[in-house]
């Protein structure tokens, strides 16, 4: 397997302690297991690009999009097929959906949850 680059770590460590809080808001309800008992990480290095979060035994990424993802559709979508290539599902929120709707938001996890099949083979490197 690869080497993850270290700038991409450094830059991933960086953005946990300076996470918008939109992010931080999501972060309080998924942390320690406190959703639906599932394990999320924030700020993941995967490839060449880091996740928000990720659920990875359940292979779920979530994206909180702010205004600098406006007009930038095609590169998110570029970024979202990368990933659902290595047995991924990506699901996007923007900032006002977190903001707003946060219970929204957490029924659509809940659902994305319960819907997603594992990957066979699963993605290299992630084991469950």
């Amino acid at each position: 397997m690869p080497k993850t680059d270290e700038l991409l770590l450094a830059r991933a460590r960086a953005m946990r302690s300076a996470m918008t809080q939109p992010e931080r808001e999501l972060w309080t309800a998924l942390r320690s297991k406190r959703f639906a008992g599932v394990k999320f990480s924030r700020q993941v290095v995967i490839g060449r690009y880091i996740v928000d979060f990720v659920a990875r035994f359940r292979c779920l990424i979530i994206e909180v999009d702010g205004d600098t993802h406006a007009g930038d559709e095609a590169r998110d979508a570029v970024r979202s097929r990368w990933l659902e290539q290595r047995g991924y599902r990506v699901i996007r929120f923007t900032n006002a959906d977190v903001m707003t709707n946060l219970d929204g938001v957490l029924q659509m996890i809940a659902v994305a949850l319960t819907t997603i099949p594992l990957p066979d083979p699963l993605p290299e490197g992630e084991r469950a």
